[in-house]
Order: structure tokens, then sequence, then C-alpha cells
């Protein structure tokens, strides 16, 4: 999607692609050309009330009643027509960004974690609140005033044709040069609204940063730097929307002098023609009725033209979420279901890297028997983490096979996938819900005592029970109630309760306080019993207690075998396990 996407491709593109838009809307086109068209009943019967009255030797008070009263009749009648056009297209804009919010959170939720991590979570969540707030500003006020206006103006031109070519055409060319300013000024404010909305978004995720990391802030002193940097953001913001409200200001003055010059214009004309006997006093009347009735949607649209460029600008953004390829695509209905029982993992060639990076997995082959326990060390940035990622198939690889019970990872449904297979992090996020809420991300139609049963098959019902509300215990937003280990105790009993036939874990027990490890590392052992798991160990003693251990190095499977035979041939394995004797080891 091109940064430059002016403000009418975006809104036809959003006509096309989200039909609630479009729902209904052949009948509310309608209904608008019948309001427009009763409301121009009124300069009609308002000229002949003058021409056959006050300029007229015998007034005809009957004449003049009945005319008023079709007008009055005719105000009435547009107002309620124009009223119903105006609530449907409210309601067909609410439904269509109500689905538009929908498809942006959804396509986020389908991107890959490289995708996600790319943009600031402030920032993200800008996509599906503010940007949509803004298009919505538009479509129920805007986009209504919007329709309606060019509706009117074509349907009052028609009439003013009608009364005098001279008059029509002095207000038709006066309207194209004043529109023709207007379309060469909207790539400025585009440009200005454009640079706002990413100062918003740069805004939302600084304060997002500043409040998640406050601890560490705090712990470093770094308050007034960082209040610093989210200064500079607000000032950044602060001057993109006084441009863009100052350009937008510039364009309603030039709203009023244009219905000054075209007024004053058409009551000069008027009256030279008047004079010579090509129109009358009821005419001119009436024709200054029609200008009035051009000005205001004209009017209209020029103040929409500011809204039409912030919600363009939101529509920019959010296409580029819609745009943005899946790159780990859904196998869905036409895959290959995973097969029954526990699952083994056939990895061929395997390479990956970031981005436009260096390889950070180069040629990783190995096979991983089912039920067997594997134990993944490495130095930082070693590739062991993606690696498991990989598997997870959180991200995509970039060469090589991976296979899943036989089953080539690209041709497994994400249902089955993630059914069959658990992933925990180093640190296990939490939703701010409760404990219980939080258990059952792992199987949402477990009861209350099936998630109880779940902390006791893990030894871990003393320390549920130590909680002042068990299960009903908030966790508050990612688990800051909860210490790193109670937060992976949860997460552990998250994924024991799904059931998983492979299990990937980033082990997390080095950073848990020692009141926990024991509870900790007795959980693990019991969640690793009778299914296929791959660790990432950042304790040597994880390793010795597994089949077989993987050592990467530099994005290589540098060695594989069990932690007797590594220590016998004295490679890279045998050396990290003599740093950890001594208590230097980092893996």
């Amino acid at each position: 999607m091109s940064e430059h996407l002016k403000a009418r491709e975006a809104v036809i593109r959003a006509l096309r692609d989200v039909p609630a838009f479009r729902r209904g809307l052949g009948f509310t086109l309608f209904l608008v050309v019948v309001g427009t068209t009763v409301n121009l009943v009124t300069p009609v019967f308002v000229q002949r009330i003058v021409d056959a009255g006050q300029f007229s030797d015998a007034i005809d008070r009957t004449a003049i009643m009945q005319s008023g009263t079709v007008a009055l009749i005719g105000v009435a009648l547009a107002a309620l027509v124009n009223r119903r056009a105006n609530i449907r297209l409210g309601v067909a804009a609410t439904s269509g960004l109500h689905d538009m919010r929908t498809r942006t959170f959804g396509s986020l939720q389908r991107q890959s974690i490289l995708v996600t991590q790319e943009e600031r979570r402030g920032a993200l969540v800008s996509r599906v609140t503010n940007d949509i707030e803004r298009i919505q500003e538009f479509m129920e006020w805007g986009g209504v005033g919007l329709l309606v206006g060019v509706g009117r103006v074509i349907l009052t031109i028609a009439v003013m044709l009608w009364y005098s070519v001279p008059l029509a055409l002095l207000v038709v060319v006066a309207t194209a040069v004043y529109v023709g300013m207007l379309l060469s000024f909207q790539r400025i404010l585009g440009r200005a609204h454009d640079r706002a909305r990413v100062a918003v978004a740069d805004v939302l995720g600084t304060a997002g940063e500043a409040i998640s990391g406050l601890p560490i802030i705090r712990a470093y002193g770094a308050e007034r730097h960082v209040s610093a940097k989210l200064d500079r953001a607000l000032e950044k913001e602060f001057k993109a929307d006084f441009r863009a409200s100052m350009l937008g200001n510039f364009l309603f003055a030039t709203a009023e002098a244009f219905t000054g010059l075209i007024t004053a214009g058409v009551i000069v004309l008027g009256i030279t023609l008047g004079v010579a006997g090509n129109l009358t006093a009821g005419e001119l009347i009436a024709f200054l009725f029609l200008v009035a009735l051009l000005v205001d949607p004209v009017q209209t649209m020029v103040e929409t033209v500011d809204g039409a460029q912030s919600a363009a600008a939101g529509l920019r953004r959010i296409f580029e979420v819609l745009d943005t390829p899946i790159d780990v695509v859904d196998a869905g209905v036409g895959g290959v279901p995973l097969p029954a029982g526990t699952l083994d993992v056939e990895v061929d060639g395997l390479s990956f890297a970031y981005g436009e990076g260096p390889l950070v997995l180069e040629e990783v082959t190995l096979n991983v028997a089912r039920g067997e326990r594997i134990a993944v060390v490495g130095e930082t940035g070693s590739g062991k983490t993606t690696f498991t990622k990989l598997v997870a198939r959180l991200i995509e690889r970039d060469g090589g096979e991976l296979r899943i019970g036989g089953v080539p990872i690209e041709r497994i449904p994400f249902s089955s996938l993630r059914e069959r297979v658990g992933f925990v992090p180093q640190e296990g996020f939490l939703h701010d819900a409760t404990i219980l809420e939080n258990v059952r991300y792992g199987r949402l139609e477990a009861t209350d005592d099936e998630v109880r049963q779940a902390f006791a098959d893990l030894d871990l019902l003393d320390w549920l029970d130590s909680l002042p509300e068990g299960l009903a215990t908030e966790v508050g937003e990612r688990g800051s109630r909860l210490s790193a280990g109670e937060r992976q105790l949860v997460a552990l009993v998250r994924v024991w309760i799904r059931e998983v036939d492979l299990l990937l874990l980033d082990e997390a027990t080095s950073a848990v306080d020692p009141a926990l490890e024991v509870s900790l590392r007795n959980a693990i052992n019991r969640l690793l019993e009778g299914r296929t798991s791959l660790t990432v160990a950042h304790r040597l003693s994880t390793a010795e207690a597994s089949d077989r251990v993987l050592v990467f190095d530099r994005g290589r499977l540098v060695e594989v075998g069990t932690h007797a035979e590594l220590l016998e041939r004295g490679g890279v394995y045998a050396a990290m396990h003599a740093d950890w004797v001594v208590g230097t080891a980092t893996v």
C-alpha cells in the first residue's frame, strides 16, 4: 500500500473490501436524491410568491397561501427524508468500521511474532483504536455530509440552469475553480495528517514502554530520561497536530470567502440581467436561495476534506496491516492433522535469518524420537530459542525441512498444531485476569475443578492454596502481581491442562527465588513425563537429566549426544560444563 494513497482511493477500497459499507447504499442514495429534490421546492415557490404577490397589481392571497403551504410541507418532508438517509449511512458506517476493526485485529493475530515485534505495542494498539476512531468520526459525520452534499450540488446546479444559464455558469465556474484549488491543497493536508497519525502512534508506543518498564526505569533512576523522551514525542505530536489543524482552519476560512464572493457575483450579474428584462425579481431571489443551498454543502465538503484526509491517513495505516503478507500461513482444512500419540520431530537442513540479517540458524539436521527428552544448550545468541520457535511455527523457516509426526510442518493446520504442540517461553505471559482465567487459555472449556486438579497433578496445590483468593487471585497486567517464578508456575499449569504431545520449554528456573525453584523443577519434571520435549536449558543440570543434548554454537548444531558422551568428547559442551561447575556458565 503506497503511503501516497489518496483519500478517494482509500474510501473506494474501503467500500470494495468491506461489504457492510455498501449494504443498502442504493436505497440510501435514493433517499438522498428525494430529500434534495424536495428541498429544491422551496426556492421555486418563493419565486412564485414574490412574482405573483408583491410585484403584482392584484395580490392573490389564496395562491400565496397555497404556495407557502407547499413550501413548508416540502421543507418538513425533506428534513424527514434526509434524517432517514443520515441514519442509514451512520448505521452502515458503524457496521463497516466494526468489521474493519475486527479484520485488522485478526490480521495482527495471524502475523508471525517477527512482524508484530517490529512495531511497539502502543503503535499496534493505535492501529485498532486511534486510527479506526478517526475513520469513524469521518464516516459518521463527514462521510454522510459529503455524500449528501454531492447529490445536493448536482441537483441544485440543474435547477440553476433552468432559472438562468448565465448565473448558473457563473456559479459553476467559480465552484469548479474553488474545488480545483481544494484538490491541489489536499495533498499538502494529506501529508500533514499522515505525520500526525505517525506522531500519535509514537506517543502511544513511548508511553506504553514507559509504563511497562517502570520498575527498571525506577531501579536505574532513569525517570528524567524517559520523561524527556516522552516530552519529545508529545512535542512532535503537538507540532504535527497543530500544523494539520492550521491547514484545516485555512480551509474553513476559504469557504467563508467563497460564500461571500459567489453571493456578491450573483447579485451583481442578476441585477444586470433584471435591468435588461432577462430575469424577474422573484427569479433572482429564488436563485439566491439556490446559492445558499449550494454553498452549504460546498462548505460541508470543504470541512470534510480535513476529516477525509485524517480518515485516509488512518485507512492507509489500517491497509498497511491488512496488506502485510502473512508469512506463517495456516494450512487450514486442506492440511494434514497430526497423528495420534506421542510425536517425533525430524529436521533436515533447517536455516533461518531475521529479516535481511545473517543466518542465525544454518543447516540444522537431527531426529528427535517419540517420547525423547531433549535439552538444547548454547551460549546466548547461539540460536537455541529460535530453533524452538521454528518447531512451534511461531516463525517460518527460510530453508530446509521440518516434520512433526512425519507431517511437514507447513501442512499441519494451526488447530492441530496448537492443540498438540505446547510452547512455554522463558517469561510466561499472563493476561490481566484471574489465575483461573489464565489457566483456561490452555483449555477454554475446563471447569474449576479440572483447573484445580491440574495444580494438584503438578504438586502445586499448596502454593495455590497459599494465595489469599486461590484460583480467583487477580494476577494484574502481564502478571505483575505475581513473581517471575509464580508466573511460570501458572504457565506450566496452563500447558499441562492442554495435554500436549510435544512440549517446547524455554526453561526459566535460573531467575527464580529458591523458595519456588524446587516447586518449579518438580512441576517441569512431571510435565515432561510421557511426552516428547525440547527444553532450552539455562542450567546444565537440566541437560544432565535429559536423554540427549543438542549443543548450538553460532547458529550451527555442533554436538549431539548424552551428557556423558559430550563430556567425554571434550568439545563445546564439555567447556560449558566446566564453566558451570565453577559457577561462570551462561547458557
